[in-house]
């Protein structure tokens, strides 16, 4: 049976070829596409969208179930604005890298997930509400072509999904490996059928996690716009990268890639200098109905510590109140892709609506 796949990046390693390959070896994979900003991840390349019949791959979702975007534009400008006062309450307020809260400051409702999901939570998840997380993600505050301010967050569902994810990537192995169907046995590719118990369970569990990366992306936002007196919202703007969506009994997997349906609102972003898009989606078959989620990077991060400097960081942000230091060098610009050319390899994709310009920047 031969699979339809499209191929958008034009810099792929080929670890990140051969994990698209194997994921597409196997025959309940009937469609696949890697976005222009794919590179190598785990188990399946981050930018990477596949679709399914009757099995979900947790790890085709990874461990940030949710992880995605926010933008919200605001009734405020620039001038409105001490970016350095700001930039000092956001750090003693949001909790970034590998810090949680002390105590709960925001409610999630966990009913209807499984004992595992909501023991998770109630053990540690619940702290992680409101924080950022380290990596690449970032709060970020950008103007757009009218001046006006937008707050432009990436997170995800921190811990909570974390543990979620680790728990079921291992029971997919266990249960792949036991089941007489072999057409998904290839390593580390592992699923359940949706009908089964366990694929169930995902399923309700991922979708918890779904929605605990939006309320934490939601809460840090409420956080910020008390810290500017609460503006007024002009546009809200959600979308997660990292998910599963079942319609019928075939599987959407979405691994650091977004949904571009025919209309739909987006948010790419693109590094610390060059800020980020607001998209309109184009509903394109051929890439699954699927964007980019960034730029995507074209040095790891051990090559980009060893190959970067911070004074050509430092001459890169100058202009924009950032808390960068010379353990950030893998986020420096220079670590990823042209965010223009891979915005460009995706027109058939994806509609500019707006660019928006970062004025602060602020790294886990």
């Amino acid at each position: 049976m031969k699979h339809n796949t499209k191929i958008y990046a034009q810099v792929l390693e080929d670890e990140a070829l051969q994990q698209f390959n194997e994921a597409m070896s196997l025959e309940c994979n009937i469609q696949g596409a890697l976005m222009p900003d794919a590179h190598t991840g785990y188990t399946l390349p981050i930018g990477a969208v596949i679709k399914s019949k009757e099995h979900i791959f947790p790890a085709y979702v990874g461990y940030d179930i949710g992880c995605g975007m926010c933008a919200v534009k605001l009734d405020i400008f620039k001038e409105d604005i001490d970016l350095e006062d700001l930039k000092q309450k956001i750090i003693q307020k949001i909790p970034l890298g590998f810090t949680k809260h002390k105590k709960v400051i925001s409610t999630f409702d966990i009913s209807g997930t499984t004992k595992i999901a909501q023991d998770i939570y109630n053990s540690s998840g619940k702290y992680y509400l409101g924080t950022l997380g380290g990596g690449n993600h970032f709060i970020e505050l950008g103007v757009g072509d009218d001046k006006k301010v937008w707050i432009i967050i990436h997170s995800g569902s921190r811990g909570y999904g974390y543990k979620i994810a680790e728990y079921y990537m291992e029971k997919a192995a266990l249960y792949d490996k036991n089941i007489k169907d072999t057409d998904t046995k290839i390593e580390g590719h592992y699923s359940f059928h949706i009908n089964s118990q366990d694929g169930k369970d995902y399923i309700k569990d991922m979708n918890s996690a779904l929605d605990f990366a939006l309320l934490n992306r939601q809460t840090m936002i409420d956080t910020i716009k008390q810290i500017l007196n609460n503006p007024k919202e002009l546009i809200f703007i959600n979308k997660n990268h990292n998910h599963a969506i079942i319609e019928d009994n075939y599987i959407i997997h979405r691994k650091g890639a977004t949904s571009a349906n025919k209309d739909e609102y987006g948010v790419i972003p693109g590094n610390m200098k060059d800020g980020s898009f607001i998209v309109k989606g184009k509903g394109c078959s051929e890439s699954l109905c699927s964007s980019s989620h960034g730029a995507g990077r074209v040095l790891s991060r051990k090559e980009a510590k060893q190959k970067l400097n911070l004074d050509e960081f430092n001459q890169t942000m100058q202009g924009i109140v950032t808390n960068h230091t010379k353990k950030m060098l893998d986020e420096s610009p220079k670590a990823y892709k042209d965010i223009f050319e891979v915005m460009r390899l995706q027109n058939d994709m994806v509609e500019i609506v707006e660019h928006i310009r970062p004025i602060l920047n602020i790294k886990g």
